[in-house]
Parts: C-alpha cells; sequence; structure tokens
C-alpha cells in the first residue's frame, strides 16, 4: 500500500513537471508566433547570440575581468555590460564581428567594475516593469520590442515604426528608477 501511495506521488510529481513545460511551450509558440520577425530569423538571432557569447569567452581577458552580455535582434547585435578599459571594449566588439556576420553592433559596453546582484536584481524589476507597460499600451504593439536592462539603462530593440520606437521611449522613459532609455530599433 505504502508502495502505491509513493508511486502515485512520483508520478504526480513528475506529471506536474510536464504541465510546467507544456505551459512553457506554449508561451515560447505564442510569443514566438507574435513577433514581426520570421522563425528562421528568430532561429539565426539565437545562433548569433551563442556564436558571439562563445567568441568573448575565448578572449582570456575579456572572461576574466569584463561582464558581457549579447543580444541580437533580426541580426543586430546589441553589447551591454561591462569592461575594465577602452581597449576591452574594442576587443569585445572586434570578437564578436569575427565571430558572426551582422547588420549593425549597438555597443553599449561601459567602462567599470561588474554590477552586484542587487544591481541585476534590479535591472531584471525594470525589465519586468517596463515590458508590462509595453504590453498594456494601446497605442503599440509590445510583442515586437525586446527590452534589456543593464545598470539602470534601458535598452529598446526590434522591429517597429519611428512612431512605434518614440512611444515606446516615451514609456520606458517614465517608469520609476530607469536612468536612460536608449534605442537600438531596425525601423519597419
Amino acid at each position: 500500500m505504502q508502495f502505491k501511495l509513493i508511486t502515485l506521488l512520483a508520478i504526480i510529481w513528475l506529471l506536474q513537471g510536464c504541465a510546467a513545460a507544456v505551459v512553457a511551450g506554449t508561451a515560447s509558440a505564442v510569443s514566438a508566433a507574435n513577433d514581426r520577425r520570421t522563425i528562421g530569423s528568430q532561429i539565426d538571432d539565437n545562433n548569433i547570440e551563442i556564436k558571439a557569447t562563445i567568441a568573448l569567452k575565448k578572449v582570456p581577458t575579456l572572461s576574466e575581468k569584463a561582464n558581457i552580455s549579447v543580444v541580437s535582434v533580426n541580426g543586430t547585435i546589441l553589447l551591454v555590460g561591462q569592461v575594465p578599459s577602452n581597449s576591452l571594449m574594442s576587443q569585445a566588439e572586434q570578437a564578436v564581428r569575427n565571430a558572426v556576420a551582422v547588420k549593425h553592433i549597438h555597443n553599449q559596453l561601459r567602462i567599470g567594475t561588474r554590477i552586484g546582484i542587487t544591481t541585476q536584481t534590479h535591472d531584471t524589476w525594470l525589465t519586468s516593469k517596463v515590458k508590462t507597460k509595453l504590453l498594456t499600451a494601446e497605442t503599440i504593439t509590445g510583442n515586437n520590442i525586446k527590452v534589456v536592462t543593464e545598470n539602470s539603462e534601458v535598452f529598446l530593440m526590434g522591429l517597429v515604426s519611428e512612431a512605434e520606437a518614440d512611444q515606446a521611449v516615451e514609456i520606458a522613459r517614465h517608469i520609476n528608477g530607469v536612468a536612460r532609455v536608449i534605442k537600438a530599433f531596425e525601423y519597419l
């Protein structure tokens, strides 16, 4: 009897994991379907991010001393994070440029020390606040805008019209805690 109870509990626990996977997969599919990029472009962007990150990790000084994130939207790369010198900032951009063919690189790396976990948590919170405001705005389609926050600076990317870009910036800049908003859009 006790064996059956343990088996039943184990099955229920495993099925809960499956349900979470189904929900996550469905959310990803809906997000991909509502994106202005083609599915192929979305896959390419994922590959660009992976290749660029690997290229950065291969530069010993960068992997040891820098904190760099790579985001790709429709073949345009955004580099954010901290590096200790201008020389390493240039090395990072060159490493990415040599690793992948892209339309444009927005090098938004900052000279400084790595940000701490508290700042990273705050950045995550700001990203969610900005994204929520964009998704609930009646005048723009927030699904088409990628929001990246680094040290309270909000970077906006995506395929948008100039009017949508201006509205997105206006929304983001009025959110408490946002220090600066930088556009990295590609215009339709």
